[in-house]
């Protein structure tokens, strides 16, 4: 692992602790028996009962437990040992049976050789990805014939933006090679709480380089979807709407907050 990447890790054990504790994640509701996937992921998803399903870059379980809870079979792959332990524990405690793999995504062979009915990412996985062909090659590898691929993030036009203002401005440009360089202030769901790791080192995605990596290792696209909402206050003039996600305020423009992609082996 580079040293950008180990950087990475050191701050995702970080924020496994300072997430599992905040408001953001209700983990305690969770334990209670709250499913914590939205609708989105759900209803593209489909059913998933009985079936198979690997969970890359699965942080600490919530999700993947999550789609146990609904009847799934459940691998998930994270490279934070602390967000693996955390993982493992919620199992546990909840009863909901999962299987969990610390490694780094591209090393992934080395500890998994078997196939999966689904294979599952989301929500602020891609830009801790250096290299997205070899990624979208490892999710077609591990599905099985037939086999289902889906993703649901964050829109790369609504990475532009300047997450410090008040209104839409853009900041970052759209087509950048990383490594990029951020500084650290607690986590995204806690951005109060006290962090050691102080830098994050990100690397920037287009909707273009996601479809044509997803085409290149054989996936045949069943839809690609863009939505003028997203899971969380992602940026600080975002307001909730009723149907719980985060939207455009009424007198500004709609811009993609979230695209999603489901494809087929």
């Amino acid at each position: 692992m580079d040293p950008y990447r180990k950087n990475n890790q050191a701050l995702w054990n970080e924020w496994t602790r300072i997430n599992a504790a905040s408001t953001m994640y209700r983990l305690d509701e969770f334990i209670a028996g709250e499913n914590k996937l939205n609708p989105l992921e759900i209803s593209e998803v489909g059913p998933v009962a009985g079936r198979s399903l690997l969970h890359l870059q699965c942080h600490f379980g919530m999700d993947t437990l999550s789609w146990a809870r609904l009847g799934a079979n459940v691998t998930g792959v994270d490279f934070s040992d602390e967000a693996i332990r955390l993982a493992q524990k919620l199992s546990q405690q909840t009863g909901l049976p999962g299987r969990f793999i610390c490694c780094d995504l591209y090393d992934l062979p080395q500890h998994l050789t078997e196939a999966f009915d689904i294979v599952y990412t989301s929500y602020g996985v891609l830009s801790w990805l250096p290299d997205l062909p070899n990624w979208a090659k490892l999710a077609a590898r591990y599905l099985k014939p037939g086999g289902i691929f889906y993703i649901a993030e964050f829109h790369p036009l609504s990475m532009m933006l300047d997450e410090t203002a008040e209104q839409p401005v853009l900041r970052y440009p759209y087509f950048k090679e990383g490594p990029v360089e951020f500084a650290v202030q607690g986590s995204y769901a806690d951005p109060t709480a006290e962090c050691a790791v102080k830098t994050e080192y990100d690397w920037f995605y287009t909707l273009e380089g996601v479809i044509t990596s997803l085409l290149a290792a054989g996936l045949k696209l069943e839809f690609v979807h863009e939505f003028p909402y997203t899971v969380y206050p992602q940026l600080p003039y975002l307001v909730r709407g009723e149907d719980g996600y985060w939207h455009m305020p009424p007198h500004q423009p709609a811009l993609p907050l979230l695209f999603s992609i489901r494809a087929q082996k």
